[in-house]
């Protein structure tokens, strides 16, 4: 792949559904400047963990990175644990994918069957993961590119609105920035920022897989730090973006609560068909979503087989490089995790959104930890910084502040009653998933199993 396929891959991972369906939601209870300001924060802290994924990438381009990061500079257990969130977080995120693309169906065919829908998107999303490393690529370009280009257009449209260049449906004039102040600078106060913060991270989530990808970059020295740079880049303007222009044109009160933002802009401007062209961006997007869910889950599953520590066949590949076997593991734990959410809805599959839920601070958290030790040994070992492939700057402020800001994210986590619930799942979770490893290495130890013995 090259550095469009990747900036492309790490940007559908992040726009996904929350931005065009649930970001009015953000308006509604920080009000506009703090939902502003919640995101400018929320894309600090992912510049700050994407500088130090950048540089780890460029100097160890392994596909399926994070784990192999936290092996070799935080502990084996901990690498283990890792890569069994982060897998389990895209298995359930997969699920609920497929779900969703089958719903939206609905508008177009009202009275056929979900499922129907869901096993198609299912059938397609993995045709594009079996075949080709290169056609996953290709695909997950055109696929984020439609939702870049509905964003692009949503801003520019609406900023000719905000400026009176475009007629708008409930103001005489050009309405600018009125609403930004028109109950206050903070009509529900401070604290509602700080609530909705823990929201914007897990919005963000999904630009790491930039990382994921690096063992299959084509130059990946040249190809990382751009795409590191672009993606944050474009990611603020989008997302800071479409919220500034919300805000400016829907009071906040009404900011999206029963409708897609999005919908709203375009019908209060005469747009024909504005429901429609959004039921295809959304469907796009969850397209998107699905199709980097599979390719993170597959090499998650075939990084863990080289490493033997599951079964080594996992890791086969055919003849064009893709894991085939990992893949269709990958694939049946979603859809396994889609059967629990229709049968076991309000048990096992809430067990597995919960856990699943806090995996990405997680993992932004040990990618920052990784940098600092990394940074450590290569000068401990008589190299020069400037021998870097890639050198991230701020170092060693931006790991640190990265790593601060996770740790408030999960501060957040308990001081939220919604979301406090997620900590009693995950904690035991957690606790399991160090026991087995460390079970399972003594296991090996006393039966002689010494090539397997302190692997991942």
């Amino acid at each position: 792949m090259e550095s469009r396929h990747l900036t492309m891959i790490s940007l559908g991972g992040v726009i996904g559904t929350g931005l065009f369906l649930s970001s009015g939601y953000t308006i509604h209870q920080a009000g506009p400047l703090g939902a502003i300001i919640a995101y400018g924060i929320g894309s600090l802290l992912v510049y700050f963990v994407m500088l130090c994924l950048g540089e780890l990438s460029v100097a160890m381009p392994y596909a399926g990175s994070f784990h192999l990061y936290a092996n070799r500079f935080i502990g084996p257990g901990t690498a283990f644990t890792i890569a069994i969130l982060y897998w389990l977080n895209w298995a359930v995120a997969l699920a609920s994918e497929f779900t969703a693309a089958g719903l939206l169906m609905q508008r177009w065919f009202p009275g056929s069957p979900t499922w129907m829908w869901s096993a198609i998107f299912i059938a397609v999303v993995f045709a594009l993961n079996i075949l080709s490393v290169r056609l996953y690529g290709e695909s997950e370009f055109w696929f984020a590119s439609i939702k870049v280009f509905a964003i692009v257009a949503f801003i520019i449209i609406g900023l000719l609105a905000i400026f009176g260049a475009i007629p708008i449906s409930g103001y005489d004039s050009a309405p600018l920035f009125g609403n930004f102040t028109a109950d206050g600078w903070f009509p529900n106060g401070i604290a509602p920022i700080f609530s909705t913060l823990l929201t914007v991270v897990f919005a963000f989530s999904g630009t790491e897989v930039v990382g994921v990808a690096a063992g299959e970059t084509r130059d990946p020295g040249a190809a990382i730090p751009k795409a590191v740079h672009t993606t944050v880049l474009r990611l603020a303007i989008f997302f800071i973006g479409s919220i500034a222009v919300m805000a400016a044109l829907i009071p906040w009160h009404k900011s999206g609560v029963d409708t897609s933002p999005f919908v709203l802009v375009f019908q209060s401007i005469g747009m024909p068909f504005a429901g429609d062209v959004m039921n295809f961006v959304v469907l796009t997007a969850v397209l998107s979503a699905a199709n980097s869910g599979l390719y993170v889950c597959s090499r998650m599953v075939w990084s863990l087989a080289k490493e033997r520590m599951i079964p080594v066949g996992l890791a086969k590949t055919n003849f064009r490089g893709v894991p085939v076997f990992a893949v269709m593991f990958s694939m049946a734990g979603s859809l396994l995790a889609l059967l629990s959410s229709v049968v076991a809805a309000s048990t096992v599959y809430l067990a597995l959104v919960a856990v699943s839920g806090l995996a990405t601070i997680v993992v932004w958290a040990s990618v920052a930890v990784c940098q600092i030790r990394f940074r450590r040994q290569w000068t401990a070992e008589g190299h020069s910084v400037d021998e870097l492939g890639y050198r991230a700057p701020g170092y060693p402020f931006v790991p640190w502040a990265a790593i601060v800001m996770c740790v408030l994210a999960l501060v957040l986590v308990v001081l939220d009653d919604s979301q406090r619930s997620t900590l009693y799942y995950m904690i035991p979770f957690v606790g399991l998933c160090y026991a087995f490893y460390y079970a399972r290495e003594a296991w090996r130890r006393r039966h002689g199993d010494v090539q397997s013995a302190g692997r991942v």
